[in-house]
């Protein structure tokens, strides 16, 4: 067989859940053709998936040295390398992502930007901008617009969600309530789901929300846009954007005349298609409209909706968990990709001012947990200092998140359900503000819950902070107290469905008049 036979083979083994046969016979691949890129990258997808993340970014670093011009190459390898907790060549990988981006030329189509790993990364907002549009482009190659539709007004606004996460997934977690409190008088509901029904609870609530759940999985993106275009959708919202499994792309048929993005992805679609991104003062505000593709659209209150039923039981006591009874517990929930070195350096540092503090990180599996376990003794912090929280299903670890005092947030990409979770468990957070959208998540959750001096603007006031608050148990259980208290802010869910529902009817008033899109200020 032929390295692209034998490639696809593996690929088709790799979703259906056989990863070790993947990699058999990729290595068979390239046994025949040893530089070629597209089996080193489908080698190290299929060794990710066992787990296996420091041979998969092994695997990731020969494309991106054979093609250092490649911005998928270097993207893949430093979103490898995040994965395994390797930081040896951080600064030199990040500089080779920036540069193959910058060298991109204006209108590429030809290989896909990596937008997702440029979100955890430090960058600017121009530079996710040109990701984002490289990877739309690439994304919508071949596909053909459908005629267009003259909006017409009707009695009941019709509005489609397309995601693949209509199930036990975070985005169907904080999107269930809103679902439940839209107007069916004025709104007429579709959702479009190219996702698994896991029979759970929350797969359940999500799909009895809606009037009418349309399963799209076995169609391909002009299917999908037809499927949508034949419902005579008004107005559609992707709900993956540049994240797993999206179909995002199937927007460039334009299947209705209004196109929005909205929760999955923090940051611009790059979409020449989509019309509005939907945010909030905070996340998205109107100074950043050069560096979005979309017009930006806003919610008045955080852009992110909450779930008023998330109320977890009390946590199991801390010793089950691994922690000290006596030690002030800081939580770190996000994954361990989102750990940067800048990030680490500053979480060694509280943990240096706070000697009886343990960090309860989430288990980045057993090779990241072994290098953030030696970066913490290079730093001085001994063993017994990290608590690694093991994978479980989401009920149970929303209820052990209440056995931590306080929770670290991540940067430059804060934690966004995470952040929720916390809140849910009652346990405070403390975040830094960036200049970009997904290191602005946590300052809009945590303004909307009037937690304001939560939010630090810099690493050090960050650090300081986190600090204060370790050295105070009166001053975090006020935290708690103002937490438990549900912050209409926050969790007012029929209040931000109205707000959303006022903001559709902004987009399709302009469309009904013949007007362009245009932003939507709160």
């Amino acid at each position: 067989m032929t390295p692209a036979v034998l490639r696809s083979q593996a690929e088709g083994l790799r979703l259906a859940g056989r990863a070790a046969e993947a990699v058999d016979l990729l290595l068979q691949a390239l046994a025949l053709a040893p530089t070629d890129i597209d089996t080193y990258l489908q080698l190290g997808f299929a060794l990710q998936a066992l787990g296996l993340h420091s041979q998969a970014a092994e695997a990731m670093r020969t494309p991106a040295l054979l093609a250092p011009d490649s911005v998928m190459a270097q993207g893949y390898l430093i979103h490898a390398t995040q994965q395994a907790a390797d930081w040896q060549h951080f600064e030199a990988d990040l500089r080779a992502l920036r540069a193959a981006l910058a060298a991109k030329p204006a209108g590429a189509d030809d290989e896909f930007g990596m937008p997702f790993a440029l979100v955890a990364l430090p960058h600017e907002r121009a530079e996710m901008r040109r990701a984002a549009e490289l990877a739309s482009r690439f994304l919508s190659r071949g596909l053909q617009r459908l005629p267009a539709r003259r909006p017409e007004a009707r009695e009941r606004l019709r509005v489609g969600y397309l995601s693949a996460d209509f199930h036990a997934h975070a985005t169907a977690a904080l999107l269930v309530d809103l679902l439940e409190c839209h107007d069916r008088r004025r709104f007429e509901v579709f959702l479009y789901s190219h996702g698994p029904d896991d029979g759970t609870p929350l797969c359940r609530r999500v799909r009895q929300a809606a009037a009418h759940l349309v399963d799209v999985s076995a169609l391909d993106l002009a299917g999908t846009a037809a499927r949508i275009r034949a419902d005579g959708i008004d107005l559609l919202v992707d709900l993956k954007g540049h994240t797993a499994g999206s179909r995002m792309a199937a927007l460039a048929c334009r299947p209705a005349p209004v196109q929005a993005t909205w929760i999955g992805f923090p940051g611009t679609s790059g979409a020449d298609f989509i019309d509005y991104l939907i945010g909030d003062p905070v996340v998205t505000p109107l100074s950043h409209a050069a560096d979005c593709s979309e017009q930006i659209a806003q919610l008045p209150r955080c852009y992110q909706p909450q779930d008023r039923q998330r109320r977890p039981p009390p946590p199991p006591p801390r010793a089950t968990l691994g922690l000290r009874e006596n030690a002030c517990v800081l939580l770190g929930a996000n994954a361990v990709y989102k750990i940067t070195p800048p990030l680490w350096a500053a979480w060694m540092a509280v943990l240096q001012r706070l000697p009886t503090a343990q960090l309860w990180q989430l288990s980045g599996g057993e090779q990241a947990d072994a290098r953030l376990r030696d970066a913490a003794r290079q730093a001085g912090v001994g063993d017994d200092r990290l608590v690694f929280a093991p994978p479980t299903d989401p009920d149970t670890h929303l209820a052990r998140l209440g056995a931590a005092d306080l929770a670290l947030d991540s940067w430059p990409c804060n934690g966004h359900t995470t952040t929720s979770d916390a809140l849910a468990a009652g346990v405070p957070v403390v975040t830094l503000q960036t200049d970009t959208f997904p290191g602005r998540v946590a300052a809009s959750i945590l303004h909307a819950a009037g937690l304001d001096d939560c939010v630090a603007h810099d690493p050090a006031g960050y650090i300081d902070r986190i600090v204060a608050l370790g050295q105070e148990p009166a001053a975090r259980q006020a935290l708690r107290e103002r937490i438990a208290q549900r912050p209409a802010g926050l969790y007012d869910t029929p209040r931000l469905a109205r707000d959303l529902e006022s903001l559709y009817e902004r987009m399709w008033a302009r469309a009904l008049a013949g007007e362009p899109p245009s932003a939507l200020a709160a």
